[in-house]
């Protein structure tokens, strides 16, 4: 039993940065806007946190340097399709490109330097309970704060006047202006929220998964994250219950290389990827009705003069 519960420990730990990079995304992209910067602004906020929690000796503030870098890099982003009405696929793309540059110019001094991870919360008599003590009582903060981020996010689009707002703008910006919805702050705030998630995913990653910086750390995940968004439906529990699936996918890979199958190492490390594919294409193929995105995604919008 404590084996499994070492393993499941893994998997949680594996799934909780595509868990909150995806939550942050799937805001975003129910406002009516894609952002394909996510792995860009994931590894400015590995780096930008690594690099202040080493400076100040504090992960606090860390954690919010990785979070403003994040938020820093949206309101970029937010400028170039909201502003100038630019185009998002593209603009996405260069703001991933420009994220991965700026997370190796700011992290270069501190390439092989590590510093202690952020420790699991310890709840005296429950953390050592058998088979669930360190599971369910004994995770790092970040854990619990993905699990109530995604169970505020699943209220607030569900049961809020604030979500239904939200929605509507995904749904059609135009009837939704020409109802007297703000749609251009209702974005602004969505794309500033999804950077900051992503930056607070890309801080879970260089102050608790791997507690040093190396340039690429990310290591495709901004990519899973965004996947898992259509995986899910656009629909938070979905993309909970993904991100422990691929979660799992990345943790299996691991042991399969400790266990020297016999496959190459590089078959190993792109499963996790593989199944990401494989778990999209089996979902199209086995809905009997599609997955409705936002009518308004990708869509600029250009209020009238």
């Amino acid at each position: 039993m404590d084996i499994w519960q070492a393993v499941l420990i893994t998997v949680v730990t594996a799934a909780t940065p595509l868990l909150i990079a995806a939550l942050g995304e799937l805001v975003v992209e129910r406002a009516g806007v894609l952002n394909l910067g996510l792995e860009g602004m994931m590894a400015v906020g590995a780096s930008c946190g690594f690099a202040a929690a080493t400076l100040s000796g504090s992960s606090l503030v860390g954690v919010l340097a990785a979070i403003a870098a994040g938020a820093a890099l949206s309101a970029l982003f937010a400028l170039l399709v909201l502003g100038l009405a630019t185009n998002q696929v593209a603009s996405g793309l260069a703001l991933t490109i420009m994220g991965l540059g700026l997370s190796g110019l700011i992290g270069a001094g501190f390439v092989g330097s590590g510093r202690e991870a952020i420790p699991p919360i310890r709840i005296p008599g429950l953390s050592d309970l058998p088979a669930v003590g360190r599971l369910v009582f004994g995770e790092d903060p970040f854990v619990y704060l993905s699990l109530a981020l995604a169970g505020g996010i699943l209220w607030f689009l569900s049961r809020s006047r604030a979500g239904l707002t939200l929605r509507s703008v995904g749904e059609n910006h135009t009837s939704a202006h020409a109802l007297g919805l703000p749609v251009i702050q209702v974005r602004l705030l969505a794309i500033l929220f999804g950077g900051a998630c992503a930056g607070l995913a890309g801080a879970y990653l260089s102050l608790v998964y791997t507690p040093f910086w190396s340039p690429g750390m990310t290591a495709g995940r901004g990519w899973i994250a965004l996947a898992l968004v259509v995986f899910a439906s656009w629909k938070p529990l979905r993309v909970l219950f993904g991100a422990y699936l691929f979660g799992g996918a990345t943790v299996l890979q691991l042991h399969a290389q400790a266990a020297s199958l016999g496959f190459p190492s590089q078959v190993m490390s792109a499963f996790p990827y593989v199944a990401t594919i494989v778990a999209l294409v089996l979902m199209s193929l086995g809905r009997r009705k599609a997955a409705i995105a936002p009518g308004s995604l990708g869509t600029s919008f250009v209020p009238d003069r």
